[in-house]
């Protein structure tokens, strides 16, 4: 299938082009940096409707990640630009596919499980899960990311085009071995010493492991019954104190220095990006890919971990 990822020089959607490339699906990365890779990429402003909308013409299947990273300070001019890089972009692709002679069958647009409230209780699911920002003694920072999710979710349920099906892909942390990922990132503080418990440990972090990333949107491109939101996440998601646990198992060290709370508030401070990451608890179940009976190769933290440590030390 021909395949059209905006988004696609960004750390997600480099994966996600590399395995549907060598999955031998005809691969379209659009970015704003081109650079040299085993697929197509292509240079695209979503700003401006400047030749990229042809590659969308004739595709199976579109795939919008594009977005600033939330990895910073929530400063005035970048809470902008997180907004703006988000709704802009599914406005664009919206009126790129209405352009299309042969519009896409499938439009996959990146959302997010932190559009879910914070909470230690039951997980939440597609069906029974509460949208964030009414908690209680909700931190502004939070709140700002219940509003960026929600505002995405917005113009992606405005988009009218036509019989192309969209799904929002209500993505966990996706775990791949990857330089600047998350899992790099945690990674880096194991092998520093400073892998420990952040705060009291009981916030739950859900995550996938790339492969089953990959799997799911195969899946769901594949069964035209799926449309709207979809979580994509593990069926396992753990407390910060046990996950962090496992993964020191796995990389093959005990020791992990514990941060509390204002220790977190200060190392975010100085690395310019925000607690948020490391403190709230999302807690959040793929209920429909679980209904429709997808298997996942990596349901479990350990394996995955193990996996995911494998590979990091196989590519460095």
């Amino acid at each position: 299938m021909k395949v059209v990822v905006a988004g696609g020089t960004g750390q997600v959607g480099t994966l996600l082009a590399r395995a549907l490339h060598r999955e031998g699906h005809e691969v379209t990365a659009l970015g704003r940096h081109p650079a040299r890779a085993a697929w197509r990429i292509a240079a695209w402003d979503p700003l401006r409707l400047d030749g990229w909308p042809r590659e969308i013409d004739g595709a199976d299947v579109v795939v919008n990640l594009a977005g600033r990273s939330v990895n910073c300070r929530y400063t005035l001019a970048n809470r902008r630009d997180i907004f703006e890089s988000r709704t802009r972009s599914v406005a664009a692709i919206g009126r790129a596919i209405l352009m299309a002679e042969r519009p896409p069958a499938v439009w996959l647009q990146a959302s997010t499980a932190t559009i879910y409230a914070h909470t230690y209780g039951p997980p939440h699911d597609e069906t029974t899960g509460v949208i964030g920002g009414q908690e209680p003694h909700t931190p502004d920072t939070w709140k700002f990311s219940i509003d960026v999710a929600t505002a995405w979710e917005r113009a992606f349920d405005a988009a009218d085009v036509g019989a192309t099906r969209k799904v929002a892909l209500r993505s966990a942390m996706i775990m791949s071995p990857d330089a600047g990922g998350i899992f790099d990132t945690l990674l880096g503080l194991v092998r520093r010493g400073l892998g420990g418990t952040s705060g009291d440990g009981r916030q739950y972090l859900s995550w996938i492991h790339d492969v089953d990333f990959v799997r799911a949107l195969e899946w769901i491109i594949a069964r035209p019954q799926f449309s709207g939101p979809v979580n994509i996440a593990s069926p396992s998601p753990l407390p910060n104190k046990v996950f962090m646990t496992e993964l020191r198992r796995a990389w093959g060290t005990s020791i992990g220095l514990p941060a509390s709370r204002w220790m977190l508030e200060i190392g975010a401070f100085l690395m310019r990006t925000e607690s948020e990451l490391a403190l709230k608890s999302r807690r959040v179940v793929p209920g429909r890919l679980l209904q429709d009976g997808f298997v996942f190769t990596y349901p479990d933290w350990p394996a995955a971990a193990r996996d995911l440590c494998r590979r990091w030390r196989e590519g460095r």
